[in-house]
């Protein structure tokens, strides 16, 4: 594969980065200072969308910045997979940014140009991650991701808000440098380098158990993946404004986490060495566990923020489970489902806080009836819903779909009911809040037929985002066709 050296993902990185600037400077201006973000938001897409074709056409984009050790420094390379997700992070910043835009200022929030900052931040760490050439690199944006999103996770600054910011820190932190750190220092020590390769750099160096134990050092080391035990640092942190709840859920850094793991399965250990030593079946079972029990324990929750984090955490799981599979079809629906679940679960968010700035509730025993009073909002809800569960016609079930393909094709039979049986319950926590929204008597409703939507920033963002999951449905280019060039390179096909 031709590789070609260009700037440009540095300059995607960095544009936001130079915008914390701007936005600093522009702290008294509000208008200005989110013009700013939308300025750098449009410049970021603008770059990454520009690598697209070169990419399509089989090449990568590398640039090297600097050497720390021999065989390793900080280093960027776009191929297929970092660009797919970049594709989907630098996308949905412009529309979460307007989103905040109609939070914030719906409910007139404090300390609105640090939080601003803080997700421009964000998304500067995110990118460095989707293009990392090697294990350090994604490493140190990974950890810069963790403490720019710590201020906006405790931004409230209450009690609650430091407890749960404290408990953020103790997992994403800790479980990266207690786990992750050594694992990369004794990967570096049996390969002489940490530089991602199609077929892994830790290939022929190590026995079964010991390549076992790194490969669980890393996929719960980096926690953002919300594997089950490290995983309860993500319901705490819904204690956060909304939209940085779908920040956390859809644009970074839940999604840093699985990516950072599909990373390691194929660019550390690689398809064949799981495949071999039969460490992609144990992950798989890992995955399986995360994805029914977070399930379970989101049809019990009452609030409904709370149950959209356990729903999380069970949907990052079938990204890691695809890719586990190591079967073509398995890992293009894992792949897939970075985007598709992007799209559903930001729209399920954003209207999670359209009701909160509109009505004050959080419980979804108190939004009996609120499908009359919000339709635009309830109707994204639903279509949103429609995707996590992966029914048509939503990008959801294109995911899905290949996933369970690729259960057959891996003759994992267990796992296909895994996936089916998790749709269930996927439907069962989501489609009741739907149906109680809209069809309830005039004496169950707890509210009257007054239209009254929250504020225009807040509802177009979220039907934006609710018409881009079913426009995934028809037309789910160029993501289908990043994972299935992913995946090729991968397998050497």
């Amino acid at each position: 594969m031709e590789a070609i050296t260009s700037i440009k993902p540095v300059l995607a990185l960095s544009v936001s980065l130079f915008c914390t600037l701007l936005i600093i400077v522009s702290s008294k201006k509000a208008n200005l200072r989110e013009g700013w973000t939308f300025l750098a938001a449009f410049i970021k897409l603008g770059i990454v969308g520009s690598m697209i074709p070169l990419v399509l056409r089989g090449q990568e984009i590398v640039y090297n910045l600097i050497d720390v050790v021999p065989g390793v420094g900080i280093a960027f390379r776009v191929d297929a997979l970092g660009l797919l997700f970049a594709l989907v992070s630098s996308s949905l910043w412009i529309i979460t940014s307007a989103y905040s835009i109609g939070y914030m200022r719906g409910l007139d929030e404090h300390s609105q140009t640090r939080y601003f900052c803080f997700f421009a931040v964000a998304i500067s760490a995110t990118i460095g991650v989707a293009f990392a050439a090697n294990l350090l690199t994604l490493y140190l944006f990974y950890e810069m991701l963790s403490l720019a999103t710590y201020p906006l996770v405790t931004h409230h600054q209450d009690l609650e808000a430091h407890s749960s910011g404290r408990k953020y820190l103790l997992y994403i932190v800790g479980a990266s440098i207690g786990l992750v750190l050594p694992a990369m220092l004794i990967s570096y020590n049996l390969a002489g380098t940490l530089e991602f390769s199609k077929q892994g750099f830790l290939a022929g160096t190590g026995s079964k158990a010991l390549m076992g134990l790194l490969l669980f050092l890393f996929i719960f080391g980096f926690a953002k993946a919300a594997i089950m035990p490290f995983h309860s640092w993500l319901p705490a942190a819904m204690v956060a404004p909304t939209p940085v709840s779908a920040l956390l859920h859809a644009v970074a850094v839940v999604k840093v986490g699985a990516f950072s793991v599909l990373r390691v399965i194929t660019g550390v250990f690689g398809t064949n060495l799981l495949l071999d030593l039969h460490l992609g079946t144990l992950l798989c079972y890992v995955a399986a566990f995360t994805v029914i029990v977070a399930s379970c324990i989101a049809l019990s929750q009452d609030g409904l923020k709370r149950r959209l984090a356990f729903s999380t955490i069970g949907q990052l799981s079938y990204i890691v489970l695809g890719v586990a599979l190591l079967s073509p079809k398995g890992m293009i629906g894992g792949m897939l489902h970075i985007a598709m679940h992007a799209f559903g679960k930001i729209t399920l968010f954003f209207c999670a806080g359209a009701i909160f700035v509109a009505t004050g509730k959080k419980n979804i025993s108190e939004m009996v009836g609120i499908g009359k009073r919000m339709p635009v909002t309830m109707i994204a809800f639903f279509i949103g819903s429609l995707s996590v569960i992966g029914l048509p016609p939503c990008g959801g079930f294109i995911s899905k779909w290949n996933l369970v393909l690729g259960t057959l094709e891996a003759d994992q039979m267990l796992m296909l009911f895994v996936l089916l049986g998790s749709s269930l319950l996927n439907a069962a926590y989501f489609l009741p809040i739907v149906y109680k929204a809209f069809f309830c008597t005039q004496e169950e409703s707890l509210f009257d037929n007054k239209i009254e939507e929250a504020p225009r920033w807040c509802v177009a963002p979220l039907a934006l985002t609710a018409v881009g999951s079913i426009v995934l449905f028809f037309y789910p280019q160029p993501f289908f066709e990043l994972a299935e060039m992913a995946v090729k390179s991968m397998l050497g096909g």
